[in-house]
């Protein structure tokens, strides 16, 4: 037995990140070990998630993965822990169709108990409604328990546990309103003041949650068995054949502040065929010898002048390509590879490597993202795009396949190849991928 806890909401923005990170933190003060888990292909999230625990968290995301390995991932990593502690995204019944896709499925599939996350800025009875609905829209999910965020007074907080017991759900507390409960922006580069500023944020939401949340009566009431039982049939994910053969490759994988957004079990499963070398576009002067470059997405709007600077960097991966070096390049790792980057209109178009000739600025839309999938003949790839630049043009030549969304409608932002450099605005979930099989049938 094991407490296991899926942290919903019934909006996007409840607090449930500060609610799970402040959660995290308090068990690391009790000599607990949390595992950390989220729901979706939010990388900041987890990366906020990581900080607080102390640990790497995964991503379970039921658009990239299959049931099985989302079982298996959290089977593998929930192992040592005493409690696993899976954040939710957007609201709980909110998935890429309908209910498909979102948190709930995540709860379906790991039979996971949840706490549903209320924001009580402005609320009024209706709340009990919107409890009340939770709880009884699907059967299948199992809601123990409400906690409140951002509550004014006691007196409020009386009142909204009167809301609960109307709803037939248990309030097991709240999170007082402080304006320190805040996080920076997505779009952002957490320098160390931040990283300090945000460990003071998490310390003070362990505070709040050991002083207004029961939280050993939901340790208790949300402890299920462990590990969960596996959807059949369960496929090895790893071809151990070809496992030895290639287990002498270096895999150079840039990882810096504009290039740091990834899925932690991408970098997990690249080490099982070779040897990891990170490197640095931002601080870094040399590509460092590799058989594989492997470029992750990333913010390298926020560095454009920094980048630029690495003159004899840009100059390697440009080399590397043209001697068909094999590159993988997703997101940020793509506009890398591109002609230029504008981090504002009419402003300095800054040289990048050079290796497509496309113009990335950042005069389009703010935030483009959403599930993405490319189908060809040979290969059937699915990821998530999460970005702030544009790119309007795209060589025709060196396009392999559009890219789509869950309904596989185009979004123009197609997967290239030059060479042996596979380029897309996707950030792609390599841990059920044939890696080394993209370059044979991405063609």
């Amino acid at each position: 037995m094991k407490s296991q806890i899926l942290v919903g909401s019934i909006s996007q923005s409840c607090g449930k990140t500060i609610f799970s990170a402040g959660l995290l933190r308090l068990l690391k003060r009790q000599n607990l070990t949390g595992q950390a888990f989220k729901s979706g292909s939010d990388f900041i999230d987890t990366k906020l998630l990581s900080y607080a625990s102390g640990k790497p968290s995964y991503h379970l995301d039921a658009w990239v993965t299959s049931k099985s390995h989302i079982q298996r991932l959290y089977n593998k990593y929930g192992d040592c822990a005493d409690v696993c502690i899976t954040e939710g995204h957007s609201g709980l019944f909110d998935g890429y169709d309908r209910l498909t896709g979102s948190s709930a499925t995540i709860a379906m599939r790991l039979k996971l108990p949840v706490l549903l996350i209320v924001n009580a800025t402005g609320a009024s009875y209706s709340v009990a409604a919107s409890i009340f609905g939770f709880k009884h829209f699907y059967s299948s999910i199992r809601i123990v328990g409400v906690v409140f965020n951002q509550v004014v007074s006691s007196e409020q907080h009386t009142f909204l546990r009167r809301c609960c017991n109307d709803a037939g759900v248990e309030c097991l507390g709240y999170i007082p309103f402080d304006e320190k409960l805040k996080i920076p922006s997505k779009h952002h580069c957490y320098t160390n003041k931040e990283w300090n500023d945000l460990n003071a944020t998490f310390e003070l939401a362990a505070d709040y949650i050991s002083r207004y949340v029961e939280v050993d009566k939901l340790l208790s009431i949300t402890q299920r068995n462990f590990p969960v039982e596996y959807t059949l049939p369960y496929n090895e994910e790893i071809d151990v054949e070809s496992l030895s053969l290639r287990k002498k490759l270096t895999i150079a994988v840039a990882d810096d502040p504009a290039f740091g957004l990834t899925y932690t079990e991408n970098l997990i499963h690249l080490n099982k065929f070779g040897t990891i070398l990170k490197f640095s576009p931002v601080f870094g002067n040399d590509l460092p010898k590799a058989d594989i470059v492997y470029l992750p997405g990333g913010y390298p709007e926020l560095f454009a002048r920094q980048l630029h600077r690495r003159k004899r960097m840009l100059d390697d991966l440009k080399t590397f390509a043209e001697e068909g070096g094999k590159i993988l390049a997703e997101d940020g790792g793509m506009v890398l590879l591109g002609h230029t980057l504008s981090i504002r209109e009419g402003g300095t178009a800054y040289e990048m490597a050079g290796v497509f000739p496309i113009d990335v600025t950042m005069n389009g839309p703010k935030i483009c993202s959403g599930y993405r999938q490319m189908n060809a003949e040979h290969f059937h790839l699915r990821g998530y795009e999460f970005h702030y630049t544009t790119c309007n043009r795209y060589p025709e030549r060196e396009i392999v396949c559009k890219t789509g969304n869950t309904y596989d409608i185009d979004v123009n932002s197609p997967l290239l190849r030059y060479k042996n450099v596979i380029a897309t605005y996707s950030h792609l979930y390599l841990g059920e991928t044939d890696f080394f099989g993209l370059w044979d049938n991405i063609k």
